[in-house]
């Protein structure tokens, strides 16, 4: 069943967002008739508070790096046919949710992203009142706060991998959880099913050197790129048609060094590793990742 990405600024409201939707999703589910699909639903949130991950762990990358992985681990346990999964955490990186909305249509179920627009300036005037009370749970560091803030990558409605996209304000009520509702599990009670991409289903074992066929193919892409740019040194943007594959890749303005296609190759091959997608398939998804990371 359908998985909610809570997103946002930290101290943003989204454990108190995520709290309400929870609430709000298995008040539906006990008023869903007998016979209905949606009477068997089970609603899990997964947070920082539920996995006993403590907010000190964004002071170091390592540290933040096994928080996610505990996240990730989390979620994944969860996810089937009669769970709703409320991920409440910053899920402030695009690769982040990227990889969880792979996990989400491998199991054919929907995904959708909350973003909590709390502006920068409120959520830094309800850390700073966190800090200060020492009888609640308090806020960020200032420091991990502000370097929070500053690495956040903001949802974007327009990847599939953000949408649907909600964006929720203060002033909001309940009106949001209707349409997340039905955006993932519909009026009439029945599980709304997502075919699964072919980017996102196992593959056997046995297909033999994927991860050479990966990182060969991958390693091609880029080397095509940058000698395109080469050839059209000063022009910026353009467009490479790149074997087999319909869509061209889309260059940005500004030319791509070799380390930040590195990077984005290195980040790829970590993500996909393990989904083990059809070698026919792995031009086209890499196409389709960079020309999404072009866009930033």
């Amino acid at each position: 069943m359908p998985l909610v990405l809570i997103s946002g600024y930290p101290s943003a409201g989204k454990t108190t967002r995520a709290l309400q939707l929870k609430e709000y999703c298995e008040s539906k589910i006990a008023s869903t008739g007998a016979d209905a699909r949606a009477s068997r639903l089970k609603v899990h949130l997964i947070n920082d508070q539920t996995l006993g991950v403590s907010r000190a762990v964004y002071h170091t990358a390592r540290a933040e790096k096994d928080a996610r992985a505990e996240e990730y681990s989390a979620v994944k346990r969860v996810l089937s046919r009669d769970d709703i999964v409320i991920a409440d955490g910053l899920n402030y990186i695009k690769g982040f949710r990227y990889q969880l909305y792979c996990e989400a249509k491998a199991v054919s179920t929907p995904s959708c992203v909350v973003h909590i627009g709390t502006p920068a300036d409120k959520c830094r005037e309800i850390n700073t009142a966190l800090l200060a009370d020492k009888d609640k749970d308090g806020g960020y560091e200032e420091e991990d706060f502000e370097n929070l803030i500053f690495r956040y990558e903001e949802p974007n409605g327009m990847t599939r991998w953000d949408s649907p996209l909600f964006i929720v304000v203060q002033e909001d009520e309940t009106a949001w959880c209707d349409q997340v509702w039905d955006a993932l599990v519909g009026s009439d009670g029945k599980a709304k099913v997502v075919r699964p991409h072919q980017a996102t289903v196992l593959k056997p074992a046995t297909e033999q050197n994927y991860l050479y066929e990966l990182d060969k193919t991958t390693s091609d892409i880029v080397t095509q790129i940058t000698t395109y740019q080469k050839d059209h040194a000063g022009e910026g943007g353009g467009q490479i048609t790149v074997q087999d594959v319909e869509r061209p890749l889309e260059l940005p303005a500004t030319p791509m060094t070799l380390p930040q296609l590195q990077r984005i190759r290195r980040q790829f091959i970590t993500m996909n590793r393990s989904h083990s997608f059809s070698k026919a398939r792995i031009r086209e998804v890499f196409v389709d990742f960079l020309n999404s990371e072009f866009l930033r």
